[in-house]
């Protein structure tokens, strides 16, 4: 008779798959304008959310009177629509101007 020992202290793992991020020309063009360490930090931020929702819950608020989504960053408001596959990055923008 064969003597098995078996592990059942298995660790499991899961791919949580990032969702594809577009830019509207408009949003590339305020990334390319602004300071080069700030337009890092919103693209990561960006990045963040698009792998992990749950990780900017308090920054991300449902936008009123219009459709979509903005992600605030410091100063700085990221306007984005999410159709569940593809996220959508509108606008960029300083607070005050970015809803107008």
């Amino acid at each position: 008779m064969f003597n098995v020992a078996v592990d059942y202290n298995v660790a499991f793992s899961y791919f949580k798959l990032m969702k594809a991020i577009s830019y509207t020309r408009q949003a590339l063009k305020a990334l390319r304008r602004m300071p080069a360490d700030m337009a890092e930090r919103i693209m990561a931020k960006i990045e963040q959310y698009a792998q992990e929702p749950e990780s900017q819950a308090n920054n991300v608020k449902a936008l009123k009177g219009r459709e979509g989504f903005r992600l605030r960053v410091g100063d700085w408001r990221v306007i984005m629509n999410d159709d569940g596959v593809v996220l959508a990055v509108l606008e960029i923008g300083p607070r005050g101007s970015v809803y107008e």
